[in-house]
């Protein structure tokens, strides 16, 4: 038997989470059973623990979109008992049971081997959300961003994505400038390394005109919507957006005048389903490169207990930086 934080649907169509102790027989099918020491709380996760189950497609159900651990027994030649991994996507928390559990069985292709020097509290207060701030760092630099080129903006930069992408972009030498509606956040994305804070209403506004003065030499886009629309019209000549998110809606209300007349790039970065190699490069990439003082300024522990009240606050945006769940506790 484990521990898990279960989500079971009504007839009422109402669900509701509650902690259990579950037969090891109940988990998925996989050929790795990893115990689970540590997972974290994202967006997605908030949607699943929701009253309406978000994108939970089966019940009884198990939420956490990523997580770290120890594997506990494997039938896959790449992973062996004692072996320390991490799993980000593949529809984990969502299609299959995820995290927010003491065992969770899985495809050993969809683990990586945790890096050296990094511990599985590390990795998770990277998680998904760093884990996609990385991929999105990597691909505006491979679309040519360097450092000293102009002021790269990040918005959502409060929440977990633009927290860990702050962070790594002050770290690798780049003028940070962080978008965030909440006035109390400055003082943390400065300690993070933000050089300056942009007021969420400052693009909050419907786009005026197509094309603004060029100002963002990248942008790492946590929000989407109409910020995303404002924020293509002021990007420098040749300038790339790497978009992640869409917390402010799926809707783009731009026209094609930046991508024609400044050639802008506008990067799509899914984390879901991204390659073993890429995934390995990524974590790789974590490791060396994002400083691990700053990343524990941004880790809000919490437990199993706290993760229905955590699900919706994080929904509302009123979490800040990583919460780390240690599912032990």
């Amino acid at each position: 038997m484990f521990r898990a934080l279960v989500v079971e649907k009504a007839e009422s169509g109402e669900t509701q989470a509650s902690i259990q102790d579950v037969d090891e027989a109940r988990l998925p099918d996989g050929d790795v059973t990893v115990a689970v020491e540590y997972s974290t709380v994202n967006y997605k996760d908030g949607l699943c623990l929701g009253p309406g189950g978000g994108l939970v497609r089966t019940y009884p159900h198990v939420p956490g979109i990523d997580f770290a651990g120890t594997v506990e027994a494997s039938d896959n030649p790449d992973f062996k008992p004692g072996d320390k991994v991490v799993l980000t996507g593949w529809r984990v928390g969502e299609v299959q049971w995820g995290g927010y559990a003491e065992k969770a069985r899985v495809k050993g292709e969809w683990l990586v081997p945790l890096p050296d020097g990094l511990t599985t509290r590390q990795a998770m207060a990277v998680g998904t959300a760093g884990f996609t701030a990385m991929l999105a760092v990597s691909a505006l630099e491979a679309h040519g961003m360097v450092p000293g080129v102009g002021p790269v903006l990040v918005t959502g930069a409060a929440g977990g994505v633009g927290s860990v992408a702050t962070a790594i972009l002050a770290h690798l030498g780049y003028e940070v400038a962080a978008v965030t509606g909440r006035p109390d956040t400055a003082e943390y994305l400065r300690g993070l390394g933000a050089n300056r804070i942009v007021a969420r209403a400052d693009l909050a506004e419907t786009v005026r005109r197509p094309l603004e003065s060029e100002t963002w030499a990248g942008c790492v886009d946590a929000v989407g919507g109409p910020m995303l629309a404002r924020v293509l019209g002021q990007m420098q000549y040749g300038a790339s957006v790497a978009s992640v998110g869409l917390a402010g809606g799926a809707n783009l209300p731009a026209t094609v005048i930046p991508f024609l007349l400044r050639g802008v790039n506008l990067l799509g970065i899914d984390s879901v389903m991204q390659p073993t190699e890429s995934r390995q490069r990524a974590w790789q990439r974590i490791a060396r490169d994002l400083p691990m003082a700053k990343l524990e300024e941004m880790i809000v522990p919490a437990t199993l207990g706290d993760l229905p009240d955590l699900g919706a606050n994080i929904l509302k945006g009123q979490v800040r930086g990583r919460v780390v769940v240690d599912v032990r506790t």
